[in-house]
């Protein structure tokens, strides 16, 4: 059933209705082509050189970081240090977003949650990238794992 749900229809009996989702919750993908630019080709080759299955969503993690104002690099990075890209993801969480726990309706979903939660909410906004990256997650080396992973994916401009 909730595979049904997430496909936006709904089997009740012999009759089905279409599920209302919004744009967050049907993890709809970017509405831009992201394909000509050059970070799209530099994501997705470090996603595919460490066969992360999160560089099929290489244009999401573009559009977000655009649409909420954040390093491009940031997303990927975190989604890599905490489930290697989302490999070792469980309900389309690739962030390890509230210790591992929180569910979203599709990758796509949790990416534009979270993108949206380190841009806009109380906590992280307004805040240097060693601030935020403390905050996500406080262990003392966090900030240079993320960090060096950022430079991985491409170094400083």
């Amino acid at each position: 059933m909730k595979k049904l749900l997430s496909s936006g229809l709904a089997m009740f009996g012999a009759v089905s209705m279409p599920v209302s989702l919004s744009p967050v919750q049907a993890g709809k993908p970017p509405a831009a082509d992201y394909r000509p630019d050059p970070r799209f080709a530099t994501l997705r080759q470090f996603f595919h050189k460490s066969g992360c299955p999160a560089g099929e969503y290489t244009a999401v993690f573009l559009e977000v970081a655009d649409s909420n104002a954040l390093d491009w690099r940031l997303l990927p990075s975190i989604s890599f240090i905490e489930t290697t890209g989302g490999k070792a993801s469980r309900n389309n969480n690739l962030f390890g977003w509230e210790s591992g726990r929180a569910h979203f309706e599709s990758p796509i979903a949790g990416i534009k949650a979270v993108g949206h939660r380190l841009s806009h909410s109380d906590i992280y906004r307004g805040k240097a990238l060693n601030q935020i990256l403390a905050l996500y997650n406080p262990d003392a080396d966090y900030a240079r794992k993320v960090k060096s992973v950022m430079r991985r994916i491409a170094p400083v401009q």
